[in-house]
């Protein structure tokens, strides 16, 4: 009865006028996308795990590959979301890129926090997670010096274990639209200053703060282009089969967030948004103080001019904290996400990293 009736319903199209037809093919085009397509495939470059603490796996991307470039790079990514935005699918992901130009690509993946998680502090991926994954990719890659890229958090994050490193065999940093300061971060200032936002309340109630909560957020700084900009895009240009893959990938990623373990998001909100500690040299980690003027090593700092999440003039304040003699900021066309996939990261990121780092390794 459903196979007549959809012969039927193709017969009586079939009559329509010919613009008519198209619009009811792109109609049903949508219909198939978002009710009967299966998620597409992400992550699919080769990799092994090489080191697991908690829920963190550090995995070596194309380990049978051979390395030309001497320096391994260690990517560090953000506290929120899936890591695999770096290695979205084939032809769009900035580690198959590095591996396939030789360079030795290492990630730290933090995995999923449970509610056992809701206790975890900056402090512990600062001091305990990151410095565990720098020695084993030292190790693994027989190298006397390690490149270290961050991106979002995670670029904050590796600039406070650097900074409090000196004496580790850092030879690079790369920063990917990276907050440092955080005097003036748009509508998130707004939003969380503590004369109106109840932190304490908020993670003492939820624990772990639940992925929808700061995809909200996020979503909140521009509502009608990130809640219906992407349906209208995809209705539009739904017969453009390499627009709805790409399309079905960044829907994929958008809506698979992790949770924000509730009392690194205490600091994170706190001494970060609303004391702004980390760029005025306030803040302590276990005791020892973070000045980011302990960063030596070569520096590239990539902000996105059309980033709502990494205000650019966030991340362009690191370069007048640092120490480092040989230091580069970049503003490149893209957004907070585009940065890292899609045609203009392809055109403009990814080229640009790989540049960078081989003349800063050899």
């Amino acid at each position: 009865m459903v196979w007549a009736t959809s012969n039927y319903m193709e017969e009586m199209v079939d009559t329509l006028p010919e613009n008519m037809q198209k619009e009811f093919k792109r109609f049903k085009r949508v219909y198939e996308v978002l009710a009967k397509e299966p998620e597409p495939k992400v992550g699919q470059t080769p990799k092994e795990v090489i080191w697991t603490k908690n829920k963190a796996k550090l995995y070596r991307y194309q380990p049978a590959k051979v390395k030309t470039n001497k320096v391994p790079i260690l990517m560090i990514y953000a506290l929120i979301n899936k890591p695999y935005i770096l290695d979205l699918a084939p032809g769009s992901s900035l580690i198959e890129y590095l591996t396939n130009k030789g360079h030795d690509v290492y990630l730290l993946d933090w995995g999923t926090p449970g509610h056992e998680d809701r206790h975890m502090k900056l402090d512990d991926y600062v001091l305990d997670y990151i410095p565990r994954a720098v020695k084993k990719v030292l190790r693994t890659s027989n190298a006397n010096e390690i490149t270290l890229l961050g991106y979002c958090i995670g670029g904050t994050l590796t600039s406070m274990f650097t900074a409090l490193h000196p004496h580790l065999p850092i030879r690079n940093l790369i920063f990917l639209t990276s907050p440092f300061d955080f005097s003036d971060a748009g509508l998130f200032t707004n939003w969380v200053d503590e004369r109106y936002f109840n932190l304490d309340q908020m993670v003492d109630t939820l624990g772990n703060i639940p992925p929808e909560t700061i995809d909200f957020g996020n979503k909140l700084l521009k509502p009608l282009a990130n809640y219906f900009g992407p349906y209208i895009t995809l209705a539009d240009r739904a017969d453009n089969e390499q627009f709805v893959h790409n399309w079905n990938l960044m829907q994929k990623w958008v809506g698979d967030g992790v949770p924000f373990p509730g009392e690194a998001y205490r600091q994170w909100i706190g001494e970060f948004y609303q004391k702004n500690k980390l760029i005025k040299d306030e803040l302590y980690v276990r005791g020892q103080q973070v000045k980011l003027s302990n960063i030596h090593a070569n520096v590239l700092n990539i902000a996105a001019d059309r980033d709502h999440i990494a205000i650019p003039k966030q991340t362009e304040r690191l370069m007048d904290k640092i120490s480092s003699k040989d230091k580069t900021f970049k503003l490149i066309p893209a957004g907070h996400v585009s940065v890292t996939v899609g045609k203009g990261a392809v055109k403009h990121t990814y080229p640009l990293i790989d540049q960078w780092v081989t003349e800063h390794s050899n």
